[in-house]
């Protein structure tokens, strides 16, 4: 697997990843409360660069303040965000990997400890007491997005990927379990669709054609239904406002949840779609360079990696070198996890992860 890392990307907007890993972009705890870049956020980032991780992504970064989704979330919601986005910009393309910022809102999944307010919603959400969004603020949340991928790009990023998964704020507005409204952001699938399309469109038109542009989705949990997230891929596709894809599948080899659909594999369900000039990449334990090569022999453009990226800096050339690489077992030392680049913060979270991080570390 030696030309993995010598395997070229081409995006349609012309970007260039000088090979087919990506690193996902993963919840980390340690920028400052204000939204402000951290040292520690920094060097996590800038060495998954160097460890040859041909895109690397930022975390999920809030558009607006009152989205923030856990503590320690770097945030690209004002001007005050840019100085340390410049930096971190720089530093990820100095060793030649695409930058990149994943832009975000939790809504419903606001901890109101973390905004002092009721988190919102698409509709009234009584268990997570979160409040409806008005017209004006879905509107308002729309130029949100869209001013943060203007602050990406004047911050010196390649691109940015706009989150629709994981039950956030776009995956609550497509979901018809969580989606009650309606007005014309509500109802349908076009309507509950329209504002991630908004926002794509959007992005596109003010940050212009040679912008890398990226969407993630997943298929599963929050009340999504594989066949909606299926159609909407079809949709960007047909459009053609993006350069890539990003379906977080949670695990890539299982089967659907929904029985209608369990004649195949998740991933062959999105394989078999014609993507045509988008690119594609897919994320959900792929660890291991036999995973690698299985995800890629698929048909899928480029991998997406997450625990095996924390646990080794440099995956990509670990894989390149050696076709059945498996990540160093778990549970992992503090110490192992600061030497690949964790901060102390980062290190706690982890901690969360069962079977993770030794019990009894120093």
């Amino acid at each position: 697997m030696k030309d993995i890392l010598n395997t070229p990307i081409h995006f349609p907007c012309g970007a260039v990843m000088k090979n087919k890993f990506m690193l996902a972009p993963m919840t980390n705890t340690q920028s400052y409360e204000d939204g402000r870049l951290s040292d520690d956020e920094y060097h996590w980032l800038t060495m998954r660069a160097k460890g040859q991780f041909g895109l690397v992504m930022t975390c999920a970064a809030h558009v607006q303040a009152v989205g923030k989704g856990f503590p320690g979330q770097l945030g690209i919601f004002g001007e005050e965000h840019l100085p340390g986005h410049r930096k971190l910009a720089e530093g990820i393309k100095k060793h030649g990997s695409l930058a990149v910022v994943q832009l975000h809102h939790a809504g419903m999944r606001t901890p109101v400890e973390l905004v002092e307010q009721a988190p919102v919603c698409p509709s009234k959400s009584e268990k997570h007491g979160a409040r409806a969004l008005s017209l004006e603020e879905v509107h308002q949340l729309r130029e949100d997005f869209i001013a943060a991928a203007l602050r990406a790009k004047q911050a010196g990023y390649d691109g940015v990927e706009v989150h629709g998964a994981h039950g956030y704020i776009l995956t609550q507005f497509l979901s018809q379990k969580i989606n009650q409204r309606t007005d014309e952001y509500g109802g349908s699938l076009e309507n509950r669709a329209r504002l991630l399309f908004e926002v794509v469109n959007g992005i596109r038109e003010q940050c212009g054609p040679e912008f890398l542009l990226g969407v993630r989705l997943s298929p599963e949990r929050f009340g999504m239904q594989l066949s909606a997230i299926k159609t909407i891929c079809q949709r960007f596709v047909a459009e053609g406002k993006i350069d890539f894809l990003d379906i977080s599948l949670w695990d890539c080899f299982k089967l659907p949840e929904e029985v209608e659909f369990q004649n195949k594999s998740l991933l062959e369900h999105f394989t078999e779609l014609d993507y045509q000039k988008i690119k594609v990449t897919v994320a959900g334990k792929i660890r291991t360079g036999p995973e690698v090569k299985k995800i890629l022999a698929a048909g899928i453009d480029f991998v997406t990696i997450g625990r095996a990226g924390i646990l080794h800096h440099d995956f990509p050339v670990q894989v390149a070198n050696n076709s059945a690489f498996t990540p160093v077992d778990t549970p992992v030392s503090k110490t192992y996890l600061q030497k690949e680049g964790l901060g102390e913060s980062f290190v706690r979270y982890m901690q969360k992860w069962e079977g993770f991080v030794e019990e009894s570390t120093s």
